[in-house]
């Protein structure tokens, strides 16, 4: 819970705050922008704007749910059902953000997709039972696709909720996720079925892979995002944790497959009127990195 007594002081006069635990994962402010920002000076968010109505409310609501430091409260106590209720929240057809982040993947974004064939729940959230039960609504988790080592969270609890079989590159296998039942290995893609193609994309750590639906959703876990303040996609050296020039050569590979959508752990997800133009966002970035 957050605690008022720790409120940052940048935070505005009202209902919601943030206090001084946050770890700056972006979660309330990709969620509630009109609600939260981060201050200048500082590597954490603040209430900029106190929501004046009901969507507004239930915005910042979605995003104190989802924190997953619970870094952000309110004065009184408040109903927090109709948040709960909206998560995981459709963001593309057939295609959920989960909400609930784990501290342990340092608030990354998981992301549900339904299919017929079966559903996959792309890296793992907090095994909030409120989420686990809307998941189950939606048709449960067939494949839970692990991108890399870090975003992995609470896999184990979901393997034992919904049986799912869990994917993860050898690469990046852990005394924690050891038992994981598909391990699989090296560079080439994998059609994991008719519309699921698995893209290694080595670098930012050694087992990271993308997931490819419907030739339209790339899932990217840390290797590749829209950055809000560059207004650009980007890849960062600074959160690269196993080879730079790996990863630059990666991000090139994502030029043999057409996409609209890239949907990450961190950073903001990122969507195109067309494959062309997701394209040449690539390129631009490629070539920033490598002029």
């Amino acid at each position: 819970m957050a605690r008022a007594a720790l409120r940052l002081a940048q935070n505005v006069p009202g209902e919601f705050f943030v206090d001084e635990t946050c770890i700056d994962c972006d979660q309330c402010r990709k969620i509630a922008p009109a609600v939260f920002a981060r201050w200048d000076g500082g590597e954490q968010s603040f209430v900029r704007a106190q929501p004046d109505d009901t969507a507004g409310r239930l915005r910042a609501t979605m995003a104190l749910v989802t924190c997953p430091t619970a870094s952000i409260g309110t004065t009184t106590k408040i109903d927090v059902r109709p948040a709960v209720e909206a998560l995981p929240e459709e963001i593309a057809p057939d295609v959920f953000f989960c909400g609930f982040a784990a501290e342990s993947s340092f608030g990354a974004s998981s992301w549900l997709v339904r299919r017929p064939a079966g559903n996959i729940l792309v890296d793992s959230p907090r095994a909030a039972v409120p989420l686990l039960r809307r998941i189950e609504a939606l048709g449960g988790v067939q494949t839970l696709f692990l991108t890399h080592r870090d975003d992995v969270a609470d896999h184990a609890k979901l393997r034992a909720r919904f049986g799912c079989e869990r994917i993860l590159h050898t690469a990046d296998v852990t005394a924690g996720t050891r038992d994981v039942e598909r391990q699989i290995s090296g560079h080439d893609t994998i059609r994991l079925d008719d519309d699921a193609l698995i893209i290694p994309v080595p670098g930012h750590t050694k087992g990271s892979a993308a997931l490819l639906i419907r030739d339209q959703y790339l899932f990217t876990g840390d290797h590749l995002w829209w950055s809000g303040s560059r207004g650009c996609l980007h890849a960062s050296r600074d959160v690269c944790w196993y080879s730079w020039p790996a990863q630059v050569r990666s991000l090139e590979r994502l030029l043999d497959h057409g996409f609209t959508w890239i949907l990450p752990g961190h950073g903001r997800p990122f969507h195109t009127p067309g494959p062309g133009a997701m394209r040449a966002e690539i390129e631009r970035l490629l070539a920033a990195l490598t002029a």
